[in-house]
């Protein structure tokens, strides 16, 4: 992933986004563009068989292009291939969304809403856990057993 080092102020409650008080104030220097389970993992809070599994999620969850569209799409328009064997651009995609729907059934109920959101969206663990209206600090634990359950199905030894 690409550095995007931005300096931000930290306050009791973490790093503020934006605004602040002038003055003396403590920062911190933040990689907007790791995802979180990129910064999960550098810091040593997820093995790599489990950073593995949702990189391979994220991975199908893009082919797909299950996310939002936010302008016109400027993808070339191809009439002819160019000996790329298998299958076609669109079979890919149809292949891709079968399987983050296989994964998020084999993860289970309860279990893919931290998925899509930290692993497909890109959403901090402590915004997911508000967001779900769960404990502070029980998103890692849950994550965890739903990227078990992703690296189970992936075959990631």
């Amino acid at each position: 992933m690409p550095r995007k080092l931005v300096e931000t102020e930290l306050t009791s409650e973490g790093p503020r986004r934006s605004g602040g008080a002038q003055g003396k104030r403590r920062t911190v220097t933040v990689n907007v563009g790791e995802s979180p389970i990129s910064w999960l993992h550098a810091r040593g809070h997820l093995e790599t068989r489990l950073f593995d599994a949702g990189e391979a999620l994220r991975r199908d969850y893009e082919r797909a292009q299950l996310s939002q569209g936010v302008t016109m799409r400027w993808d070339p328009v191809r009439a002819k291939t160019t000996g790329d064997q298998g299958l076609s651009g669109t079979e890919r995609q149809i292949a891709a969304k079968a399987r983050f729907d296989a994964v998020l059934a084999e993860a289970g109920k309860g279990l893919e809403d931290v998925l899509w959101r930290v692993v497909c969206a890109g959403e901090a663990l402590p915004e997911a856990e508000k967001t779900l209206g769960w404990p502070a600090r029980s998103g890692k634990l849950v994550l965890k057993l739903a990227l078990e359950r992703v690296a189970d199905f992936y075959r990631i030894g």
